[in-house]
């Protein structure tokens, strides 16, 4: 099926093209969505008498999107889930947890506009990118964590593993302390007794 893009639609063409896509694409996709019109003569006409109008609107939209953009492009969002001590998720994190905290950080971004490649399932930082217009991206990060404490120490370069490995360390060390405190005092009870022996004698 042939079409021509009311906007610019990514790898498929810019405004005003003329482009042929799969019938199912268009039907479900482009046409209900307001992204195209079936390329007959009468919606070419229609088309370019309201081009200027459509042009005026996309650049507007384009303008607004940008301005979000230089906002939120770069920003770190927080997100506290459930895990296990491995750092894998109860569930998983979406497009709606991440819009939500967003929104708690004053940036309205529909759900629609986030781009999982994959569902998130563990703890850790996120690169994420954000569609906000067909020609405007920006790139966000979720800082996925077990609480607000382990999220500042994800943001400062700690992974779930090294923080575990630290808690093993101090645990063992403590341990260790213990064992050497036991140690010491057992040898001071028989220190003790050689004596007191010795002083019977």
């Amino acid at each position: 099926m042939q079409v021509i893009l009311l906007e610019r639609v990514a790898k498929l063409g810019a405004m005003g093209e003329v482009v042929k896509v799969k019938e199912g694409y268009a039907r479900n996709f482009l046409l209900p969505q307001g992204k195209a019109l079936r390329a007959s003569d009468a919606n070419i006409a229609q088309f370019e008498a309201q081009k200027a109008a459509l042009v005026a609107k996309n650049d507007e939209s384009k303008a607004e999107a940008q301005k979000l953009a230089d906002k939120i492009d770069g920003e770190t969002f927080v997100i506290i889930r459930s895990a296990s001590d491995a750092g894998a998720l109860y569930g998983s994190v979406t497009p709606r947890d991440a819009a939500d905290a967003a929104a708690e950080a004053g940036h309205e971004i529909d759900r629609k506009q986030i781009v999982l490649g994959a569902p998130i399932k563990e703890l850790g930082l996120h690169k994420i990118q954000v569609v906000l217009h067909p020609e405007v991206e920006a790139e966000i990060t979720l800082n996925v964590a077990r609480s607000t404490e382990e999220a500042e120490l994800q943001a400062s370069g700690k992974s779930i593993q090294d923080l575990a490995a630290e808690e093993d360390a101090a645990a063992e060390f403590e341990i260790a302390e213990l064992f050497d405190d036991i140690g010491s005092a057992s040898r001071d009870d028989e220190g003790e007794g050689e004596s007191e022996a010795r002083a019977e004698q």
